[in-house]
């Protein structure tokens, strides 16, 4: 029986993502080769997941502790491509869900420089986030990083590195609609006052310098940023990485299984009230009011969001703007991670960095 075209859709898409956020290619050919039906999905994935934390389990018994712990980030970033694309299917989905925060958070003590789990109040909730800080650093500037529709916080954790290697501090952070954050809260469009109460949060600490803060965002999270940074005048710096302008006519041309993630994500009963959602999700009238510095990347081959939504919030900004296109680049550019990587790490702290140290 030919394997399910869905399953061939969401590989030819999403390969090098998996590859460039942790997942081994030789699990992945393993896994794909298993999967024959999109039923199977979720299943396959966390197998594989399961044997990774198993090994974490047995490496912290002998005391291997920085064994156990990359065991476990293997096994975290399996359990969350699980769950990929599933979340309407939401016992599989949690099921994945709750293991791969339990094999993240297992992996925050060892890992180098170690992560601290963050909660900031907003609305009657407490949105998560994964902080991490670079060693030896006493007051250190702060990038915000935001995954998009599909995406998790515990998904940041290589591009954090990248921020992490320049000096600056990382929130990787689930708001609305995002992560665990979407179990409480939907998709919405005032993330001025998502990202202030970041801020607010973040102020009382004396390790970190918040008049130094950027946002950064990848695909729907490049759309929450410069949303953000039309709204919340604190924020210093901005990086978008292929994300919509206007987000209605993109969500039509996904996959299937992204429009169903689209609607969970929206607390939507119907496609129709997802639709509304979705044409509110526009930088019109609204990208104007982004003054802050503004870096924009998109990858020429982008198949998910058209590199014409970049050049449309690049046009639109009213501050200083970098437009950024890389000819071989897919969705977030994720088949050259170590351009864009560099690049946005580089943008950012020359931003929050270097020029705090000039001045």
């Amino acid at each position: 029986m030919p394997r399910d075209p869905e399953v061939d859709l969401i590989l030819s898409h999403f390969r090098p993502r998996y590859v460039a956020t942790g997942v081994d290619p030789n699990d992945l050919d393993r896994i794909a080769a298993r999967i024959e039906r999109w039923d199977d999905w979720c299943r396959v994935w966390s197998e594989d997941a399961r044997r990774h934390e198993t090994q974490a389990q047995e490496s912290a018994r002998l005391g291997r502790r920085v064994t156990a712990a990359e065991h476990h980030l293997r096994a975290a970033i399996g359990y969350h491509y699980a769950k990929h694309l599933f979340a309407d299917r939401a016992g599989e989905y949690r099921e994945a869900h709750d293991a791969m925060l339990r094999c993240y958070a297992a992996a925050a003590a060892d890992t180098d420089p170690p992560m601290e789990r963050v909660l900031f109040p907003f609305e009657g909730v407490r949105m998560a986030g994964w902080l991490r800080r670079p060693r030896g650093a006493v007051r250190s500037p702060v990038a915000v990083i935001l995954p998009g529709l599909d995406a998790c916080k515990e998904e940041l954790h290589a591009w954090t590195d990248a921020f992490l290697a320049r000096g600056m501090a990382t929130l990787a952070l689930d708001g609305p609609g995002q992560g665990e954050t979407a179990f409480l809260l939907p998709i919405r469009t005032d993330w001025g006052r998502v990202i202030g109460s970041v801020i607010d949060t973040l102020a009382s600490r004396q390790d970190l310098d918040v008049s130094r803060l950027g946002v950064v965002g990848q695909s729907l999270g490049a759309f929450y940023a410069p949303l953000a940074a039309s709204q919340e005048p604190r924020i210093a710096a901005c990086v978008s990485n292929c994300g919509p302008f206007d987000f209605a006519p993109v969500i039509r041309q996904m996959p299937r299984a992204s429009q169903a993630t689209f609607r969970v994500r929206c607390h939507a009963g119907t496609d129709e009230e997802a639709d509304a959602v979705a044409a509110d999700l526009n930088l019109r009238d609204r990208a104007q009011d982004i003054r802050c510095p503004l870096l924009v990347v998109f990858g020429g081959g982008d198949r998910i969001v058209p590199p014409a939504e970049g050049e449309r919030l690049a046009r639109a900004a009213s501050g200083p703007v970098d437009f950024v296109v890389y000819p071989d680049g897919n969705h977030v550019c994720f088949n050259i991670s170590y351009r864009f990587r560099a690049l946005t790490a580089d943008w950012l702290a020359e931003h929050l960095v270097t020029a705090n140290a000039r001045g």
